[in-house]
């Protein structure tokens, strides 16, 4: 005769019963289990994201701390002009960048992260005495900046273009010849003016005084109606 096996309705730790809900099981109604119907995921929904003022105040505050501990290579902020807004970025060697609109302020940050270092951080206070400089050319008050200027972007020939660009005299202007041949090199017409074309910062060391020996104004980095707005400013100062 055969012997039958007892079936025992036996459940192994661990294993999930019909109908019964592990801790943290997530119920149709999306709240979770030991979650009091929900409360605290709706309490958690109900937090105010910060508004663009405290997001403003957490930045300043990241890069004042930053600043202090010496980690912030690179300060940048954004100052409105009559040729545009304007980027502007310092090291602690100097004015390393100003950036025109249509030259991308993304791309640029990008750029300069690449070329001198990633620990870039917008910082009004490192950058506040290249904003008041520039606010006060464009309102006529003043003629020349007092600015240190970190040119580390710029090297070899362009590096001596550069200069000698920044001994052209507000309200004057030369011609790219006469700049090839102040740089050493009369030949170099060509080279002068990409010089001229890849300033990194314009304005300060200012390519804007460079026309061609016709007379015409030729090209700017920020385009060619903002190197006539420029060259007005001046004539008129």
């Amino acid at each position: 005769m055969g012997t039958s096996t007892a079936k025992h309705n036996h459940q192994t730790p661990g294993h999930q019963t019909p109908g019964h809900q592990t801790p943290g099981h997530q119920t149709p109604g999306g709240s979770t289990a030991g979650d009091d119907n929900g409360v605290t995921s709706r309490l958690a929904a109900s937090v105010p994201m910060p508004g663009p003022e405290a997001l403003v105040a957490l930045r300043a505050r990241l890069a004042a701390e930053a600043e202090a501990e010496g980690l912030l290579d690179v300060a940048h902020r954004t100052v409105d002009s009559p040729i545009g807004p304007l980027l502007v970025a310092v090291t602690y060697d100097g004015l390393a960048r100003v950036a025109f609109e249509n030259e991308g302020h993304d791309e640029v940050l990008e750029e300069l992260a690449a070329a001198i270092s990633p620990r870039i951080l917008a910082a009004p206070r490192r950058t506040d005495p290249v904003a008041r400089q520039l606010d006060e050319y464009f309102t006529g008050r003043r003629r020349h900046f007092d600015l240190e200027v970190d040119l580390r972007l710029a090297r070899g020939f362009r590096r001596q273009v550069l200069d000698q660009l920044r001994l052209v005299d507000f309200g004057h202007t030369v011609s790219y010849s006469d700049l090839a041949l102040a740089a050493g090199s009369p030949r170099a017409v060509r080279a002068a003016g990409s010089a001229c074309a890849t300033n990194p910062v314009p304005l300060v060391v200012p390519c804007h005084r460079v026309v061609r020996s016709d007379g015409s104004i030729g090209q700017y980095r920020g385009g060619p109606e903002a190197k006539r707005t420029l060259l007005a400013l001046e004539s008129a100062a």
